[in-house]
């Protein structure tokens, strides 16, 4: 199975990234259109990314301020059954961000748009927690 796996540094603290990556007020700054959940494991995240795209997810491993990774429960084929991760690591006064988006079926076009779009993603992660920066959710990816 193919995952889509990258590392990038982000400066700040580890808990505002992970505030970031886990609260609705974070994931809707950088990710999705409306987000709603708790970073508690077991907990739901409703993943909210415009009509037909109201996806679900189920919080699998979590450690406040250290990791999340939510199990993709309700999505497009393609999606459901997935894992995204976030580890986050100490790194000389910046964060080292550990992203994985696991178990993939197939190595096909929407794997390999899901790629570039996590890489676009991850960048406005990074403005967002470094400059506050907010880019609207019809200008995030440039497709």
């Amino acid at each position: 199975m193919p995952d889509i796996c990258m590392n990038l540094t982000i400066g700040g603290s580890a808990s505002s990234v992970f505030e970031a990556v886990s609260s609705a007020e974070g994931l809707n700054a950088w990710w999705t259109l409306e987000s709603a959940g708790e970073p508690q494991q077991g907990s739901s995240y409703r993943l909210y990314f415009g009509p037909g795209y109201d996806w679900r997810a189920k919080v699998t491993e979590c450690s406040a301020g250290r990791s999340i990774e939510w199990t993709v429960t309700r999505a497009d084929a393609d999606w459901t059954g997935t894992r995204v991760s976030v580890r986050l690591e100490d790194a000389d006064g910046r964060v080292l961000v550990r992203f994985c988006h696991a178990g993939w079926a197939q190595c096909n076009d929407h794997f390999r748009r899901s790629t570039y779009c996590w890489a676009m993603y991850l960048r406005l992660l990074k403005r967002y927690v470094e400059r506050g920066e907010i880019v609207p959710y019809r200008e995030r990816t440039g497709q």
